[in-house]
């Protein structure tokens, strides 16, 4: 990470501790109980002081009763509707853990009252779905974020700044990995499995459920630019598995001067999510959450680092969402941001027509 990049860090770090003192915790409420990303969530919230649980919406009685035991929660934080839910808890902000065709539905309702949203990534199934989050965020004037775990890498934040610093030179290839052994393999709940795998409460398959990272930061690093072209493979290497939706997607985009090739994957032997940067005089691999191996001009051979923490509110989604609607920080073009994620979504709405039709799609530059 370069000098100037670190220390911008660390001033907003000193800004927003010193800030987030000041402020009163923003209140938050969940809807939906059918994402298991929703464990992680509800092991977090206790111990952030800048967020407060006011409620949780969720129409299924064992789901409110799952986790009601598994966390302690009392009974009055429940609802069977987030209309109910949002009239009687005034939040700021939900965090929505519905299946990914649930998002526009949960965004609206929260939208008309002045409420933002996280949801869980990526932002929407379909493009058209994306536009119409884009348009009624922008009339209620609300923010919409969208939360992907390899946001938070410090890694990822790393390379990014020495791309940005000119140390690869401009980028010529991306490689994105990301994926598992499947969702059922590794045992995930039947809930969550009852969605995941169906083309319609998803999106897709692997290509929605792992390709989404890559997109992500793909658009990022490229700026928000949208690729020329979109071609993507699909398989069903375990039909008797996952007969609704392939478990096997490469997406390859092109740019003017570079090519992304994102994989996603549920056959994996092992779970990983880590990228290479190939610039034109250097790479960078990220090796995980924290490890990068680098190779710089004028370098012999590759050397080891490890990327240094992010400082506060860029480490955790929570802060970032309290930092967002405490006007301590603006997302704009970042990785959750509502305007990266909408050519996110258009990139993944065309990976979706390739599949299906075998066909490279040409995106239209206007969008």
């Amino acid at each position: 990470m370069s000098r100037t990049v670190a220390l911008s860090l660390t001033v907003l770090l000193s800004l927003f501790a010193q800030s987030a003192s000041a402020q009163a915790p923003i209140r938050v409420a969940v809807v939906g109980l059918a994402h298991d990303h929703i464990l992680g969530l509800l092991d977090r919230i206790p111990s952030n002081p800048h967020v407060t649980l006011v409620g949780i919406s969720e129409p299924s009685a064992a789901l409110r009763d799952k986790y009601a035991q598994r966390f302690h929660l009392a009974p009055s934080l429940f609802f069977p509707t987030e209309a109910a839910m949002l009239a009687a808890t005034h939040p700021q902000a939900i965090l929505v853990y519905t299946s990914i065709a649930g998002h526009r539905a949960a965004i609206e309702e929260a939208a008309r009252l002045g409420i933002s949203s996280m949801v869980e990534k990526p932002l929407a199934t379909t493009y058209a779905d994306a536009l119409a989050i884009q348009r009624i965020a922008t009339e209620h004037h609300v923010a919409v974020l969208t939360n992907y775990e390899t946001t938070w890498y410090s890694s990822n934040a790393a390379a990014g700044a020495m791309l940005s610093s000119g140390k690869i030179g401009d980028l010529r290839k991306l490689v994105v990995h990301d994926g598992h052994n499947g969702p059922k393999e590794i045992g995930v709940s039947s809930d969550f499995l009852s969605w995941l795998t169906d083309p319609v409460q998803n999106g897709a398959g692997a290509m929605f459920d792992f390709g989404c990272y890559g997109v992500d930061l793909a658009t990022w690093l490229m700026h928000d630019e949208a690729p020329l072209t979109v071609t993507a493979i699909a398989q069903h290497i375990k039909p008797d598995v996952y007969p609704k939706v392939e478990d096997e997607a490469t997406i390859l985009l092109t740019y003017p001067k570079a090519q992304a090739i994102i994989q996603g994957s549920w056959n994996w032997p092992f779970g990983r999510k880590d990228m290479e940067l190939y610039g034109a005089t250097g790479y960078i691999d990220t090796v995980d959450a924290t490890h990068l191996r680098i190779r710089l001009p004028g370098e012999p051979d590759e050397h080891a680092e490890t990327a240094p923490p992010l400082a506060a509110p860029l480490s955790d989604s929570l802060d970032y969402l309290a930092a967002v609607l405490n006007h301590q920080l603006e997302p704009d073009s970042d990785l959750t941001s509502l305007k990266t994620n909408i050519v996110v979504m258009q990139i993944l709405d065309a990976a979706r027509e390739s599949a299906r039709t075998g066909r490279t799609v040409t995106l239209n530059p206007s969008h």
